[in-house]
């Protein structure tokens, strides 16, 4: 969820409101309140079938998202906890000052947008975000990139091949690291009804809603099915050391150990996680870092982080478009023996072709302060580059006949007659406000028959695919996510794939700018829960995969979408890209002429 842009000017500076909350997280009792923020703002409450309406206030503007509330806790561990537990009066005071100290550090962020603007600036082409310190808010506020369950399956694969380091290290593999952390969800569901009856015979002022978030090791063992030591070792490795008070944490931006470290340990010995998604994303962060401190192994780590971005990339791309239509590392011959380039997957179906490059350069600690080389710097590495590479590799597809082969020997044939060609630019990991980066940092150039890159994450390739599993479908949104490129602002991928799914993306071409909000993206949220935790809901959101399907155009476009013919791929390119009322007046004609 992205926290709206806030124009109010800040009448303090940043490190003066930064230093009173600091003040504040560290009143007795006050990890109270954030419990209570994490109940309101993190746990959707819902019966039966978990609907769009469930998901709104998971959108509301008014909520403190998981970046803030980790700032809370960062700065609550400056000092030791005190766990009493405070009035409710006190705990109210508590939210409100903490709520009206974040809208002020936010007001403090947003005010780097309007410095240096004057008349004689506008005129002049004034661009307020090519400067580092204005894209730390859009940094910091912008959307999550992926599910929590994502971020624990994509970890399983991403360090399959490095089991042997971690398991003589850390005594334990990721896949047994991500049974952990599915098993304290499960533990939370479990106690929430047993604490809700707790409450209800308590007096109010015994209210807390620490409980809700806590967990035994002895639970996760059998919830995990794993062993005692394991699951020790799992819940040790993310627990925040009794020594540790994140002396380094000291402004916003700043490393903040707790997004390491998410686990707490509470006085009566029980493990304490109030955000599953910081759980879930350590795993899948923080195992690089350990192994990065190992000199010997980086190499091995690098390889393999490349490794997993590629593969799984040519991996979601054959459940679209089949194994034998997906290439993995191309390598194009000028001559038989001169290798000029290559691509990291290589989709040709009918007369299209899908260029993927795939990097997993981060976007480092220094790059969040907001300094303007090294943000330009990583996205050049992260991004920049992918394209470069890409733009070339689809030059020397368009021009000389060149000789394309995989690495494993095979022979890569290409259409005679390439209508167009898409780049995708794909890195491994979460790289905050990737999209408004592209928008801003990326040069690409004007090459016939290839349209503008998508830059994305493999999380987004992960719902993309998930979502648009026939050829058409994928290669529909793709020509118009491509198409519309300057036209659409949106904090993450999820957000025009979630509009899609609904709306069926259009827009019109006297539209400069259309900014979609994140809650655009709720059906798509419920629908990858249901398919990948089973989470009782609509597995497809009601839109253009549900609706078109009844119609005989949506029949027509059923018996084409698979079919690689240019032809068809053109006719089935403009069907889909009706409206539905236009399908719906479409197959009636269609229906009384056959009458």
């Amino acid at each position: 969820m992205e926290k709206k842009l806030l124009v109010k000017k800040a009448t303090r500076s940043e490190k003066e409101v930064y230093a009173e909350l600091a003040t504040l997280c560290c009143r007795p009792g006050y990890i109270h309140a954030v419990a209570h923020f994490c109940f309101r703002d993190n746990v959707i409450l819902y019966s039966g079938d978990m609907k769009e309406a469930d998901m709104r206030k998971m959108s509301s503007h008014s909520r403190l998202i998981r970046t803030e509330i980790n700032t809370l806790l960062g700065l609550m561990i400056k000092a030791e906890i005190d766990w009493s537990l405070p009035a409710p009066k006190m705990v109210q005071e508590y939210m409100d000052a903490t709520e009206r100290l974040l809208e002020e550090l936010h007001h403090c962020l947003t005010g780097e947008l309007w410095s240096g603007l004057t008349k004689e600036s506008v005129e002049n082409g004034f661009n307020p975000f090519e400067r580092g310190p204005v894209l730390r808010e859009p940094i910091f506020y912008g959307g999550e990139a992926a599910y929590n369950f994502q971020y624990l399956d994509l970890a399983v694969r991403k360090y399959t091949a490095d089991v042997a380091w971690l398991e003589a290290n850390r005594g334990f593999t990721i896949d047994q690291a991500s049974r952990v952390a599915k098993a304290v969800e499960e533990a939370h569901a479990d106690r929430f009804h047993a604490i809700r009856e707790r409450m209800r015979k308590q007096h109010p002022d015994e209210w807390t809603m620490l409980p809700f978030f806590a967990f035994t090791a002895d639970e996760i063992v059998v919830k995990a099915n794993l062993a005692n030591d394991v699951v020790e070792r799992v819940l040790g490795a993310f627990e925040l050391p009794s020594t540790e008070h994140n002396e380094g944490f000291n402004e916003l931006h700043d490393f903040n150990i707790i997004t390491a470290s998410p686990l707490l340990r509470m006085p009566s010995g029980e493990f304490l996680s109030l955000q599953s998604y910081s759980l879930a994303e350590a795993i899948y962060e923080a195992p690089h870092h350990w192994m990065y401190q190992d000199e010997a192994y980086r190499p091995t780590l690098s390889r393999n982080r490349g490794d997993f971005t590629e593969s799984f990339v040519a991996e979601r791309l054959g459940l679209v478009f089949g194994d034998k239509h997906v290439y993995l590392n191309v390598d194009i011959f000028e001559t038989k023996a001169k290798k000029i380039s290559d691509v990291d997957v290589l989709v040709v179906w009918g007369n299209r072709i899908i260029i993927a490059q795939a990097k997993s350069k981060r976007l480092t600690l220094e790059s969040r302060k907001g300094n303007d080389q090294v943000i330009r710097d990583d996205f050049k590495k992260a991004v920049q580059s992918a394209y470069d590479q890409g733009a070339a590799c689809a030059k020397r597809l368009l021009g000389n006949p060149y000789r394309l082969a995989t690495a494993d020997g095979r022979t890569v044939v290409l259409p005679s007659d390439i209508k167009e060609i898409y780049i995708f630019c794909v890195v491994s990991d979460h790289y905050p406000a990737l999209s408004f980066q592209a928008r801003e940092f990326l040069r690409t150039e004007s090459i016939d028959r290839v349209q503008a890159p998508l830059v994305m994450d493999v999380f987004a390739v992960d719902a993309m695919t998930e979502m648009l599993q026939s050829p058409l479908q994928f290669l529909s949104y793709v020509n118009r996510r491509t198409n519309y490129a300057e036209q659409l602002l949106a904090s993450q991928e999820l957000t025009i794939l979630g509009y899609h799914l609904t709306q069926n993306l259009w827009v019109q071409p006297d539209i400069n700018l259309m900014h979609l909000c994140d809650d655009f993206s709720a059906g798509l949220d419920i629908a990858m829960a249901v398919r990948r935790t089973g989470m009782k809901g609509s597995a497809t959101p009601d839109g253009v995969l549900t609706r078109f399907g009844k119609t005989t155009v949506g029949r027509l476009v059923k018996e084409i979408e698979a079919r690689p013919d240019p032809a068809t791929i053109d006719l089935g390119f403009l069907l889909l890209a009706m409206s539905e009322q236009a399908v719906t007046e479409m197959s009636r004609a269609v229906d009384r002429l056959a009458a």
